[in-house]
Parts: C-alpha cells; structure tokens; sequence
C-alpha cells in the first residue's frame, strides 16, 4: 500500500464514507481495479475477494482477512513481512502497538484509511458466513 499516493490512497478511504459508488468507480476506471476489490471484499462481497485472488493481490486478500481477525490471514502477513497491512488491519481493530507503529512512523494516511474502515464497519451488520482467507 505504500508504493500508492496519497491521492489514491484518499480515494481508496473515501470508498467507506461514500454511498453513490463515486470513487469505487474512479478507482475502477483510472487503473486501481486492486483497490476497488479491497473496498468491496472489506465491504463483505465475496466475488471482490476471489478476484483479489484470482489476480494474485493476495496481500489485500489477506489484509480483508486480518481486519476480520482471521488468525490464518494475520500469520500469512507476518510470514511475508507485511508489517504495514498488519498495522492497518490492526488500527482498524484497535490494537494500541499498531496505533503506535503507525504513528511513530507519520503514516497518518494509513490512520485515516483504518479510521474510515472501522467506522464503517461499526455501523454495518455482518453475515458470519463471509468466507476465510
């Protein structure tokens, strides 16, 4: 997530405060397919995660995951050192060492991204069936 720019990466978090699809639809038609799936997987849209798969984004599979607290999708971002997925996934979740991490390292944008999916997602009911990383 950290090769994207900031204008991406705010269009990205504009996709959880949206209701018109307006920057999903950008982030399709300007080259950002990637995202738009990561939007829609954390959303809970299944199709949006076998894509991510399919295209081999499976770090951002994997980072749907850990925002679920998925354990195999945490491990797998471990494994392969995905130390920024790891803080967003646990910022999102609020988990103070990730917080930190972000912080102490000025990645306000990945603040930002993981405030908006969290508040998103605490106003959203979830089917338990969504499946697993």
């Amino acid at each position: 997530m950290e090769n994207y720019s900031v204008k991406i990466l705010m269009a990205f978090a504009e996709t959880f405060r949206e209701d018109d699809g307006n920057f999903h639809q950008w982030l399709l038609s300007n080259g950002y397919p990637e995202l738009a799936a990561l939007s829609s997987a954390v959303r809970g849209s299944e199709e949006a995660f076998d894509w991510l798969m399919k295209n081999r984004f499976f770090q951002l599979a994997a980072l749907d995951g850990a925002i679920d607290k998925q354990a195999k999708a945490t491990a797998w971002l471990a494994e392969h050192r995905f130390h920024l997925l790891l803080a967003i996934a646990g910022a999102v979740n609020d988990k103070p060492e990730s917080l930190q991490w972000l912080t102490e390292r000025q990645l306000e944008i990945f603040l930002l991204i993981a405030s908006r999916i969290k508040t998103f997602r605490n106003n959203q009911t979830w089917d338990y069936h969504k499946r697993r990383f």
